[in-house]
């Protein structure tokens, strides 16, 4: 009822709702930023801390269970639900901003310098911290769904409590109503984002015009294609989609790499890393109480709440596919091999723009990323060999994650409205799917995105 109520009230009336949410987010990120600052970097001491202990030999399963994915198919499966179209739509397009409005103010814009803090904190939103939201969420159901046969949702971590006194259980309960409302919203806007994406990416190769219509045409064929992955199920459908889109990824990266100013990415790559662990606590846990706190609030405070608002899904999805593996084990692939992807994928995309933008002729990407942050990443590509190919892979790439994206969230939309089942049945996975694309047409009428 809660999410047939924001789709009615958003269709209805598309201004007041898009203002409602703008407002609500500022209010959040303003009051509560400290918060979130502390949690996410307590996560990431709790979660290493853990790994490192006696309790890292613990498997999520029975002790004797093996992993049901192999490491390559997991980690994809785990990039495609974690990061889907973000990190294609903001590999590149972060850096750049960061290069015309540094962090804080602390260096000049459009400098060498703003180049260095530009990839140090995307390095930083896209990273370890990111990823301890969804490593705490999705080990705690992981453990209790796996080790103690409870159900996989999140109120299963209050158990212990509800069992002893069941008055509490009808209030465990509405976590996991927050839990499906958080996936629905987070997973209907990233999907209208990547709608924005591809629309732009089609108008800058083919000339497609960016309007409401060929949105919905868009959204209309992505609808069609992960209802058919739905169809297939986990194994078929989302498993074979996200190693395909971890080829693709590796593919593009390659490319960039070798045909565009190498050696500059790799160091690139090497001073962020190194500047990402040197300020690792510092920018963990930065705020500016005696001033104006825009920048984190717009970026990491937001990034933040996002991650978290978004983790009942990803959590649960990351516990759904790591059954059989240590603590250790978890955390190692959870907590650090996809931030080093990322920060792999921000260094040659982001470390190819920077580098063009400083040493080449009036290329013109920052102003491009500036004008309209949905086609950086094309504008970046009809500076290289072979545009045209680059272009439609990538749209290829951004599709594909956002159809692996809606089909993991409506499997888990319907477990979660299944009593934790671990195999839904199809037709609550068809009925989520459906919702999912109402509320991402809303908020593309409504603006809200």
């Amino acid at each position: 009822m809660i999410i047939f109520g924001l789709v009615i009230a958003g269709a209805a009336f598309p201004v007041a709702f898009g203002n409602a949410a703008e407002a609500a987010l500022t209010s959040i990120t303003e009051l509560f930023g400290w918060f979130y600052l502390f949690s996410v970097f307590g996560f990431v001491v709790f979660l290493i801390g853990l790994a490192l202990s006696k309790y890292g030999k613990v498997r999520l399963g029975p002790q004797d269970s093996t992993p049901s994915y192999s490491f390559f198919s997991w980690i994809s499966m785990l990039l495609a639900a974690g990061f889907g179209v973000g990190l294609v739509f903001y590999g590149m397009a972060e850096p750049m901003t960061h290069y015309i409005n540094p962090p804080y103010g602390d260096v000049p814009a459009e400098s060498e310098a703003a180049a260095r803090y530009a990839i140090q904190y995307s390095y930083f939103n896209w990273g370890i911290h990111q990823w301890a939201a969804f490593s705490v969420v999705g080990l705690i159901i992981a453990y209790f769904q796996f080790r103690k046969g409870q159900a996989g949702l999140v109120s299963s971590v209050l158990s212990s409590v509800t069992a002893k006194h069941p008055h509490v259980r009808p209030y465990a309960s509405w976590l996991d109503v927050f839990a499906v409302v958080a996936t629905v919203m987070g997973v209907a806007t990233s999907l209208g984002l990547g709608v924005l994406q591809m629309n732009g990416g089609l108008n800058a190769v083919f000339g497609l015009p960016e309007n409401g219509f060929w949105q919905f045409v868009i959204l209309f064929v992505m609808f069609c294609a992960y209802m058919a992955s739905t169809w297939s199920g986990l194994d078929k459908g989302i498993k074979r989609l996200s190693n395909l889109n971890m080829a693709l990824c590796i593919g593009l990266m390659l490319y960039v790499l070798f045909t565009g100013p190498t050696i500059a990415i790799l160091e690139t790559i090497t001073l962020g890393i190194g500047d990402y662990l040197q300020n690792f606590i510092g920018m963990s846990l930065r705020i500016s109480p005696y001033s104006d706190n825009q920048w984190a609030s717009s970026w990491t405070i937001f990034y933040w709440a996002w991650v978290i608002a978004w983790s009942p899904f990803v959590g649960t999805f990351v516990a759904r596919v790591s059954r059989g593996r240590t603590i250790k084990e978890y955390v190692f692939g959870v907590l650090f091999v996809p931030p080093l992807l990322a920060c792999l994928w921000i260094g040659v995309f982001g470390g190819a723009a920077l580098n063009l933008e400083l040493n080449g002729t009036d290329v013109g990407l920052a102003a491009a990323t500036e004008a309209n942050i949905t086609v950086a990443l094309f504008e970046m590509f009809d500076l290289m060999p072979f545009s045209g190919v680059l272009s439609v892979l990538a749209m290829l790439l951004i599709f594909i994650f956002l159809v692996t994206s809606a089909d993991s969230a409506s499997y888990i939309v319907a477990q979660m409205t299944d009593n934790g089942s671990i195999n839904p049945p199809l037709y609550k996975r068809v009925v989520w799917g459906v919702l999912i694309a109402a509320i991402c047409l809303t908020l593309i009428v409504a603006g809200g995105l």
